[in-house]
């Protein structure tokens, strides 16, 4: 246990904190029908609060992996499942993708693109674009989200004024959306990307590269926590 439950950081803590307790339930550290850690040694091994604890463990509830019974001998147990004919095609869909060359791909190219376009600048038009396309992320409905979350990435993308970055980023995100539906889609987790959305625009427009960089960087990383956790 001690080597997959450590401290996360502090922007993408729910992200890394699901990761870690899917790993000990995909690992079968905690065996079909036994019980998790406490909440109270969980969120310290991990280091976040209570509250995040709990968001993390309904997330898992949700997905049919762990249920919470109260009483004297209640806690959050870890629930018994047979692997079905989805779960088998999941692991086919996953084995021909290089998760980990996608991920960090992935990181180079958008971290990049945020500091160039920071660095240098954009003009009247670009600036409205990315303005527009952060807005359609904040009024997509859920079913919508992944469209406009990679149309704002895109145009960002764009807006680096490197075709070659663009054309890119379009393969790995083509790549990176493929593994995205094979998960599901977590509120808790949208709220906190759209949090960084809004950073990480307000970073560009005022020229901060190395602020664009940072947030981009933490974006990157919370996707790639949960994509880790769900499919690795």
């Amino acid at each position: 246990m001690d080597a997959v439950l450590r401290p996360v950081r502090a922007g993408s803590g729910f992200e890394e904190a699901l990761a870690q307790i899917l790993r000990v339930v995909r690992l079968g550290l905690v065996p079909g029908g036994e019980r998790l850690p406490a909440e109270r040694e969980l969120a310290e091994r991990m280091g976040i609060s209570r509250v995040t604890l709990r968001e993390v463990l309904k997330v898992l509830a949700e997905q049919g992996l762990v249920e919470s019974r109260r009483g004297r001998y209640g806690g959050t147990f870890v629930l018994r499942r047979e692997r079905s004919a989805d779960e088998e095609e999941l692991r086919r869909r996953v084995a021909a993708v290089d998760l980990e060359d996608a991920l960090r791909f992935r990181e180079v190219l958008e971290v990049g693109a945020a500091g160039l376009c920071a660095a240098h600048g954009l003009p009247d038009a670009g600036a409205e674009r990315l303005r527009t396309a952060l807005r359609a992320t904040r009024d997509a409905p859920l079913d919508e989200y992944r469209r406009a979350d990679t149309l704002l990435h895109l145009t960002l993308a764009e807006l680096s004024g490197s075709p070659s970055l663009t054309a890119q980023y379009a393969a790995v995100r083509a790549t990176v959306n493929d593994l995205l539906d094979c998960i599901p889609l977590l509120v808790r987790n949208l709220e906190h990307s759209q949090a960084q959305h809004t950073a990480l625009v307000e970073a560009v427009l005022e020229g901060d590269a190395d602020g664009a960089r940072e947030v981009m960087r933490e974006h990157c990383l919370g996707t790639a926590a949960l994509l880790r956790g769900f499919l690795a």
